[in-house]
């Protein structure tokens, strides 16, 4: 009971399953689910509200779970080598966010602050299993779901990477083209 009712009762309120229902099924990790699947979803996430410029969590904490903007917006900060935090983005209705943590308990790489008065719903590991281990199929086109967008994004990620180094070599080759000009104007005026 320990953990897991503390954490539960945190996100105590449960939504009205028509609104939730309809909101999931346009979140891409719940896009595939059928009516009955995201009833049983909808019948476990939980709803907080929070205040402007309150934390939902902060970089470094533990990945616990997703959470959807049903009203309101958040901004996700992350804190730079020096310590000042840095926005990045902006979620608002309907935008998610952690959806990793459902796979992974690694430490959040993000802080995430309300700036509205904001309502969320929270979908975490712990729902994430009790809907594997009730219904399988469900729990697993969930998780495959979750692996097809994490490839999307690796995917992505590598194409800017190969764009950034593409751009840099082209830049480290105007580099050395300037020197040479520089060096041989240098020369001329030697002689």
């Amino acid at each position: 009971m320990g953990k897991d009712f503390a954490f539960k009762e945190v996100f105590r309120s449960k939504i009205k399953p028509a609104s939730v229902e309809e909101m999931l099924s346009k979140i891409p990790v719940f896009e595939k689910l059928e009516p009955k699947e995201l009833r049983q979803v909808a019948s476990i996430v939980h709803r907080r509200q929070y205040v402007a410029g309150e934390f939902v969590f902060y970089q470094g904490d533990p990945g616990l779970g997703m959470y959807v903007v049903e009203k309101g917006k958040v901004g996700i900060v992350v804190a730079g080598d020096d310590g000042v935090q840095k926005e990045v983005t902006e979620m608002n209705n309907g935008d998610f966010f952690g959806e990793i943590a459902l796979l992974d308990e690694s430490p959040r790489s993000a802080s995430v602050v309300v700036k509205v008065d904001s309502e969320l719903i929270g979908f975490f590991r712990p729902d994430l299993f009790e809907i594997i281990e009730k219904t399988p199929k469900t729990g697993l086109k969930i998780v495959v779901k979750l692996a097809e967008m994490i490839g999307e994004r690796l995917r992505n990620m590598n194409n800017e990477f190969s764009k950034l180094g593409t751009e840099l070599e082209q830049l480290k080759q105007q580099k050395e083209a300037s020197n040479e000009k520089v060096n041989s104007k240098k020369k001329a005026a030697k002689k």
